[in-house]
């Protein structure tokens, strides 16, 4: 017959002498059965006192960084959060940058056995493929002029996925098939390489060549040596970023520093999506050294492009043939030098090989070179300042009591961040969109 429990003496001290410690005393290690009262009360591990452990210096605790308002609400502590993380993206540098507005980048898509890991939810190839369809669809909305092409590695070959072509929908169509890109076996960084690298050989010069790599794995498995790929790569010129999703590997650091490209490990979910997204701007043109000892050598050459502006072809036009796709279509363009028909623009004409954009496609590319310049945060309101926004004509939002150093990230504690070339003042939401989508100040133009 079992002991009565309600009999039993529950007792701190009956279960504090079942607890085995190790301590550590002078480089002695005591293991035995003794009281947690009478554990050693030095244990700080060297922080003293108080602190904590050693080991907890490492953390950073952001539970204290948010705190809670006079009504116990932390709805005011995320909005900071959120200011917080706007200012950063939208500091950006305010110089004139010479970049290449006419991109072509090829899209390195880790499909191995390793995407399956549910480390990042669902599972690193569903997120994966989410962020690229948005990645795309953003891509192409601030670089009009490029291009893109998509490679899968998996099974220790280069798959290619999609064909570079500067029509977002066909890219999109050929990664919304989840069963064709299935993960699996292993990776081979070498193969999809070269596979890149040989679909860019044909490009002008005036063209970027960038390569993005999505890569999820620990191991790649190469037939010969990556390093004469590395080398390869920097004679022609291409540009290669790495997102990692497991750890950091030599090889992909050595990559992305030796061809200028950027490297980054993905912590979280929200951080891999703004690691990817870092490749949306264009990056800035590398100099090259400078072999005559004028300041301008060092600069690449400047050259003039041949561009046609084609005519919109109606929808109630009878239907031709049109020279990409040899199909019979209603709407289209005509290029402007041998009148051919074609789909889409922006594209390069496949009779007299023209170039053929359109205007907006030149004005979306243009804020790149010449970004509009980062509103500064005010820190007080003045006695003539307005009480409306100079952009949406909103009334200010009251200010009332943020983060001490909310200010020093760039975050204004009245809510208000003014023009430094026409003074004007804007709310948080017009410095975003102005930075963001209209990349025009209101007040300047």
């Amino acid at each position: 017959m079992p002991p009565n429990r309600s009999n039993l003496d529950l007792s701190d001290s009956d279960y504090d002498e079942e607890v085995d410690v190790d301590d550590y005393d002078g480089g002695r290690k005591h293991t035995g059965k003794t009281k947690g009262k009478e554990l050693p009360k030095n244990r700080d591990m060297g922080l003293g006192g108080k602190d904590g452990y050693s080991w907890e210096a490492t953390y950073t605790r952001t539970w204290d960084a948010v705190q809670e308002d006079e009504g116990g609400s932390l709805q005011n502590a995320v909005e900071d959060l959120l200011a917080r993380g706007r200012r950063r993206r939208l500091l950006a540098p305010t110089g004139a940058i010479r970049r290449t507005i006419i991109r072509h980048l090829v899209i390195l898509i880790d499909l191995s056995s390793s995407m399956l890991d549910r480390d990042m939810r669902p599972t690193r190839f569903d997120l994966t493929l989410q962020y690229t369809r948005e990645f795309i669809v953003e891509w192409f909305d601030q670089n009009p002029l490029g291009q893109v092409g998509i490679i899968g590695m998996r099974g220790g070959l280069g798959e290619k996925i999609g064909d570079m072509t500067g029509n977002p929908q066909e890219i999109l169509k050929t990664i919304s098939d989840r069963d064709k890109l299935l993960p699996d076996g292993e990776p081979s960084l070498q193969n999809a390489l070269e596979m890149a690298r040989s679909s860019m050989n044909h490009l002008p010069a005036h063209s970027s060549r960038e390569v993005l790599i999505l890569f999820g794995s620990l191991t790649t498995c190469d037939p010969g040596n990556i390093h004469d790929t590395v080398q390869a790569a920097i004679s022609d010129k291409v540009r290669v970023s790495v997102v990692a999703l497991a750890a950091e590997m030599k090889i992909c650091r050595d990559l992305c520093n030796k061809t200028g490209g950027a490297f980054g490990v993905a912590l979280n979910e929200g951080h891999y999506r703004d690691l990817l997204f870092e490749a949306i701007p264009p990056p800035a043109q590398r100099a090259n050294p400078s072999t005559g000892g004028s300041a301008l050598s060092s600069n690449p050459s400047s050259d003039l492009l041949i561009m046609g502006f084609p005519t919109r072809i109606p929808e109630s036009s009878a239907p031709s043939l049109c020279v990409c796709h040899s199909e019979l279509k209603r709407h289209g363009y005509l290029c402007p030098r041998c009148l051919a028909k074609l789909c889409d623009v922006p594209t390069d004409c496949d009779i007299c090989g023209l170039m053929i954009v359109s205007s907006p496609h030149l004005a979306r590319s243009y804020h790149h070179l010449f970004p509009v310049k980062p509103y500064q945060a005010r820190t007080t309101i003045a006695d003539a300042a307005p009480e409306t926004c100079g952009g949406c004509s909103l009334a200010f939002p009251v200010p009332r009591v943020t983060l001490s150093d909310g200010s020093a990230s760039g975050v204004s504690p009245v809510g208000r961040y003014g023009c430094p070339d026409c003074q004007k003042d804007f709310c948080s939401d017009c410095d975003e969109f102005v930075h963001s989508v209209l990349h025009v100040c209101p007040g300047c133009s």
